[in-house]
């Protein structure tokens, strides 16, 4: 099995920064980090059978897509030595929008 090393693009870490803004100030800021931190356990995760989703090659070339805890999609790509972590979408964010 090929392990691989996951990383975030510049747009995930502004995603996760602004769903983290938002459950903090809808909830509180340990029940934001909470969930953060699940989320990033997850994606880092994937450096092992990495290859999971679903292919949406119709949207962009080598994009996969995986849905976490049922309110989230995860976007990301698949390399021979990387897994880039490129957007996460929360709540029912147009995803497919923001690759066109």
């Amino acid at each position: 099995m090929i392990e691989r090393v996951v990383e975030f693009a510049p747009e995930a870490l502004e995603d996760l920064r602004s769903l983290y803004d938002w459950i903090a100030d809808a909830a509180s800021p340990t029940t934001a980090l909470r969930y953060i931190e699940r989320i990033e356990t997850y994606c880092r995760e994937m450096s092992i059978a990495s290859e999971r989703g679903h292919t949406r090659d119709d949207i962009r070339p080598g994009l996969r897509i995986v849905g976490f805890e049922r309110r989230l999609t995860i976007a990301f790509a698949v390399s021979e030595t990387h897994v880039t972590i490129l957007r996460l979408f929360y709540a029912g964010r147009n995803w497919e929008e923001a690759f066109e």
